[in-house]
């Protein structure tokens, strides 16, 4: 049943207004009290989509607003329609929950930042953007708010532009988007010169009469996009320089906003994939291998936000993997349990950072549980749903891809995802520990670590209780509420019988191996069992395959950077300098000779221009009288 209704506009509207205002005189009159606009306006649209999921999600109504007709052109019209269904209910709870607490925490961690102002006005801007692009009935407009979200994630990157590495890392981010993002714009012509229109209803309703390849180059395209925003290989590199941003942004960007962008957006298309098992293939293959190959870089790495960082593109890798063999419910549960972890690991390395004094090598801290007990038992938990541990957020939703990919025939899938999570369950330990337990190895004379403000300390409490229940909307396993509610957008979808031993069986594996994880890092990073250092010199090149990220950056460096900066270079010095900048001097220069040569002429002498005149004068009579009755005939 549809309903149509006048007050969704309410939930993007009120943070773009909240943006505005900052943005437009946050400078001169408002500055520190930039947040009581943008919480409220955050919160607000919170509390609106908070009523719309109440009765789409209990009632399987699909709420609409039209607004207005964008682009009408003969037969082709672009009707911009708020329109919230299942999928959209689900997605709009985590994007302004997670948001309205990440704004929170904001309040004290951005204290006494100088750009206070332009901080709350960025970043309700981000959530306006994420949220237009969840609500959006059509593939442009889609794509307009894909674009708007990576421009806010540019600016957000590089919100401390002064610092080389954030303008590096803004940069990186907006370029490698815009890969992704080309071949996401060339699905989307590719899908109207197909069928001649880009609503969602009617571009799902006339997927039969394409064929098996358009279709297929469709999906593949649209994929090229996700692979971009969600950091899918091989385009995930910029995702862990993405850390030079503020902390809060990073918890933003990595649980509510860019890198769901792509997860939606897939499942959002799921008929299109539905119709394409080649490209299906493709997205379980490429998650699967993102999954694996990002958990063991996190294994490897010191700073305490790059191990978050990585820990992001795994779980997304799983995401995409859950999407690919067609468990589509199971790729959005995860979603949603991610979204209340990865938001608390983000916010509780902020804690440590604030009280470490920016602080981010996990060598040099160490000790802090003592100091800081919210914040340890809080990243604790967040890391321990991350591993997926009984009975926490992530068990529950991790568990029931590995069995997603298990039931649709590829047990390949489902083994990375296991070896996946034994590294995830270390890497994440071996942050707790590495921080927070053993000795400091910091000077308490200079620093002195504490727990953070109430505006920073209640998101983390709130988040942890998040992480700790979120799971329990998908129990029992495949028959949960969340089942049930996203069941009417996934009705196409083939549906597996699951047995109840198969799923036992890989509960009780992927506990088996994130235990097993946990006393690995316990064992090296607590008991001392296990010397680090000595089993990374064993491992060889494998261990420093994994610290420099498999190379990607290294071999995009070499492969694709430099020559384009050599190129760059051959062609200002050999195009722009020699040819144009010489043509366009070649001008000047000769027209400064030119009057050079003229100007003697000028010799203010009037008797000198009186004889000139009488010589032209005798020409001219000249000329007439040779040639008068021709030229003038």
């Amino acid at each position: 049943m549809e309903r149509t209704v006048d007050w969704l506009v309410i939930i993007p509207l009120a943070p773009l207004l909240a943006a505005l205002v900052n943005f437009l005189v946050g400078r001169w009159w408002i500055r520190q009290r930039a947040h009581w606009l943008a919480v409220p306006a955050v919160g607000l649209s919170f509390l609106v989509s908070l009523v719309a999921a109440v009765e789409v999600l209990g009632q399987h109504h699909v709420l609409r607003q039209p607004l207005y007709t964008w682009i009408a052109a003969g037969d082709f019209h672009v009707p911009v329609e708020l329109v919230i269904d299942e999928l959209t209910a689900v997605m709009l709870l985590v994007v302004t929950g997670i948001s309205f607490l990440v704004h929170v925490y904001s309040i004290g961690y951005m204290a006494h930042d100088p750009g206070y102002y332009r901080f709350f006005a960025w970043l309700p801007l981000f959530v306006f953007s994420m949220v237009m692009l969840v609500l959006a009935n059509n593939f442009l407009v889609l794509f307009v708010f894909w674009e708007a979200v990576g421009l806010c994630s540019y600016l957000l990157i590089g919100f401390w532009f002064r610092r080389r590495s954030a303008a590096d890392a803004a940069k990186k981010a907006f370029i490698v988007n815009r890969i992704g993002d080309f071949g996401f714009a060339l699905g989307i012509m590719l899908i109207f010169t197909s069928l001649g229109t880009l609503e969602y209803h009617e571009v799902f309703q006339s997927i039969p009469e394409l064929s098996t390849g358009t279709v297929t180059a469709i999906a593949l395209l649209l994929f090229t996009g996700a692979i971009g925003k969600s950091a899918q290989l091989p385009l995930f590199v910029w995702l862990p320089d993405a850390m030079e941003g503020p902390t809060p942004v990073s918890a933003l960007i990595h649980a509510a906003t860019m890198v769901t962008a792509g997860i939606f957006m897939v499942a959002r298309a799921h008929p299109i994939f539905l119709a394409a098992p080649l490209a299906m293939g493709v997205v379980a293959t490429i998650g699967g291998l993102t999954a694996f190959v990002a958990a063991t870089i996190a294994t490897t790495q010191f700073d305490i936000k790059r191990v978050v960082a990585y820990s992001t593109v795994s779980q997304l890798g799983y995401m995409a993997m859950a999407l690919g063999v067609g468990a589509w419910i199971p790729a959005i549960f995860h979603l949603f349990t991610h979204a209340f972890f990865k938001a608390l690991l983000f916010l509780g390395s902020g804690a440590v950072m604030h009280a470490m004094h920016d602080e981010l090598d996990m060598r040099r801290m160490g000790g802090l549980k003592r100091w800081m007990p919210l914040t340890y038992w809080t990243f604790v938990i967040g890391a321990a749903a991350n591993a997926g541990i009984v009975p926490l957020a992530g068990f529950w939703s991790k568990d029931e891809i590995l069995v997603g990919a298990w039931v649709a025939g590829v047990p390949l899938l489902a083994i990375l995802g296991l070896v996946a999570a034994f590294f995830t369950a270390l890497y994440m330990f071996r942050a707790v520990f590495l921080t927070f337990h053993g000795e400091p190895r910091f000077d308490p004379h200079e620093i002195h670590p504490h727990d953070p403000p109430k505006t920073m300390a209640l998101p983390l409490l709130l988040l942890a209780v998040g992480a700790v229940l979120a799971g329990f909307v998908g129990v029992p396993p495949e028959n949960g509420w969340l089942h049930h509610a996203l069941e009417p957008v996934f009705e196409g979808a083939k549906h597996h019988e699951v047995p109840l031993a198969l799923t036992l069986g890989i509960a009780i594996a992927s506990t088996v191996v994130a235990l097993a994880g946990l006393w690995i890092a316990h064992a090296a990073y607590v008991r001392a069992a296990i010397d680090p250092a000595a089993v990374a010199a064993r491992l060889g090149l494998l261990y420093r395959l994994a610290a420099n990220g498999w190379y990607f950056d290294l071999v995009y460096q070499r492969a694709v950077v430099r020559p384009l900066d050599a190129f760059a270079t051959w062609l200002w010095r050999n195009v722009d300098i020699a040819i144009i900048d010489g043509a366009v001097n070649g001008v000047a220069r000769a027209v400064a000779a030119t009057a050079q040569l003229w100007r003697r002429l000028q010799t203010g002498l009037v008797a000198n221009y009186a004889l000139v005149i009488a010589l032209g004068t005798v020409l001219l009579v000249g000329i007439y009288l040779a040639f008068g009755s021709t030229l003038f005939r």
